[in-house]
């Protein structure tokens, strides 16, 4: 599907992918800070490093240099581009760079579309674990971060969403400041649960913290009932119109198309055509593409065959 982006969001993805003088797409050689966050199996991933002029006193170096490296879609190139943008033009202290928040980020970039928040996200997060990374390296206190970045430098936990590696503690913590109340607003915002969907609904699951959290509501029983429920041919009408509104016109834009030959239970049987059949990576576009669409929208448990 086509994104709707703001002019400033498609204005900054190329000027970083083209290597436009003043952009920050690369790595910095022995890097004062480095932080990473996300998965490359996954989906996106972000590497962060920054270098600061130092002063006598730790908590007075400024951040001169920031560089990313972003394996991702158009907005997490362009959130990557505008972190470094607004820490580099405010000439902040490291410290002080952790008051950015994803929402600035979002701002910056004249807004994103929901499902695109978690890119915003990312790159907050690598931040975070970048500045984490420059106090040890200067001796800062983590104490001297603030109470919540010291509780995410020695944050250990569960391993909830085992695709992306976010743990109980983590997951809590961007829940309530981010007033997350549905497991689809936790999927858009953190990625939890986006790419095989197992961690929504089972015990100790998305569902679960939240319900914990916020206590339980009806929206949480009725998505779990609602997928518990679904008849055969409520799920192959699903996966037919998913198909047809959602997938096809994204191969199509690549002179592509998808072929169903059977839907039997939660496999679908399907082969790929165009130019899309002889692609190097035709067997990636079904499972992280085709079938992770599937799961995404209609049911978790799906699994997309090639014939």
């Amino acid at each position: 599907m086509a994104w709707e982006y703001s002019e400033k969001t498609k204005q900054l993805f190329l000027d970083a992918i083209s290597a436009k003088p003043g952009t920050h797409l690369g790595e910095i050689e022995d890097p004062d800070g480095l932080g990473e966050h996300g998965s490359i199996v996954c989906g996106d991933a972000m590497r962060f490093a920054f270098r600061v002029k130092r002063a006598a006193d730790p908590h007075d170096d400024r951040i001169v240099e920031a560089r990313y490296l972003t394996f991702g879609c158009t907005s997490a190139i362009a959130s990557s581009e505008a972190l470094c943008t607004i820490i580099e033009e405010r000439n902040l202290t490291p410290i002080e760079a952790l008051a950015i928040t994803n929402q600035d980020i979002v701002d910056f970039l004249g807004g994103l579309p929901e499902q695109k928040i978690h890119c915003s996200v990312m790159g907050a997060e690598a931040l975070e674990s970048s500045v984490i990374d420059w106090a040890k390296r200067r001796g800062v206190p983590f104490e001297d971060l603030g109470p919540r970045i010291e509780a995410a430098a020695h944050e250990e936990g569960r391993i909830v969403c085992v695709c992306f590696n976010l743990t109980e503690p983590y997951l809590r913590k961007k829940i309530q400041e981010m007033n997350l109340r549905t497991v689809e607003e936790v999927r858009d915002a953190l990625k939890a649960g986006g790419a095989c969907g197992s961690c929504q609904f089972k015990a100790g699951g998305i569902q679960d913290l939240l319900d914990e959290l916020w206590g339980k509501d009806e929206t949480g029983i009725a998505a779990r009932a609602g997928a518990a429920e679904k008849s055969p041919y409520q799920l192959y009408k699903e996966i037919e119109q998913t198909i047809l509104q959602v997938i096809r016109p994204m191969l199509q834009r690549d002179r592509g198309d998808l072929e169903i030959i059977e839907i039997k239970d939660k496999k679908v049987y399907c082969r790929l055509k165009g130019a899309c059949a002889t692609c190097a990576g035709a067997g990636v576009t079904l499972k992280d593409g085709i079938e992770r669409v599937l799961r995404d929208r209609v049911d978790p448990e799906i699994v997309v065959i090639d014939v």
